[in-house]
C-alpha cells in the first residue's frame, strides 16, 4: 500500500534514480537530488552532480542520456554545455540533470540559489540521510 508521499510506482521517481545510478556509474561525486517542485514550475527536480574535469563531465552526461535512452526510451529535451563542457545540463521536462567540474559548481552556487528545496538524495542514492555541502564561493 502506498501513502501519501511514497513515490514507488511513480515514473519521475524512476526516471531520476536511473538517471542518478548512471552518473554514479561514472564516479561522479557531491550528488545532490533537490525537490524544486514546490517553488518553481521548471522542474519537479534538479540532480546537481560534480565531476572532476570537463572529460569526465561529458562521460557522465552521455552516460545518463544513454542508461534512460536504452532502459526507458527517454531522450532529453534540451542539452546545453556539452563545449567546453564545465557545466552541462540535460533538460528532461520534469527533472533537470546538471553536471559541473567542481570550480564551476562552487562559482554559480545552485544549492545556495535554491537553498529552499528539500534535499532527497536519499530516496535516491541509498543513503541514510541527505549532504547539504556548504559551497564557497572562490573569486
Amino acid at each position: 500500500m502506498l501513502h501519501e508521499g511514497d513515490h514507488v510506482n511513480d515514473p519521475i521517481e524512476n526516471r531520476v534514480r536511473l538517471a542518478v545510478a548512471a552518473a554514479l556509474d561514472k564516479k561522479t561525486f557531491d550528488l545532490d537530488v533537490l525537490s524544486v517542485g514546490e517553488l518553481t514550475s521548471i522542474a519537479d527536480y534538479f540532480i546537481l552532480a560534480s565531476a572532476s574535469n570537463e572529460r569526465q563531465a561529458q562521460a557522465i552526461a552521455d552516460s545518463v542520456q544513454e542508461r534512460l535512452r536504452q532502459e526507458l526510451r527517454v531522450k532529453p529535451l534540451l542539452v546545453e554545455g556539452t563545449t567546453p563542457g564545465r557545466w552541462i545540463l540535460l533538460d528532461f521536462g520534469d527533472f533537470i540533470f546538471h553536471i559541473f567540474t567542481e570550480d564551476t559548481r562552487r562559482f554559480y552556487g545552485l544549492e545556495r540559489l535554491w537553498g529552499d528545496a528539500p534535499n532527497v538524495t536519499a530516496e535516491f542514492t541509498n543513503e541514510a540521510e541527505p549532504r547539504r555541502h556548504a559551497l564557497k564561493k572562490t573569486s
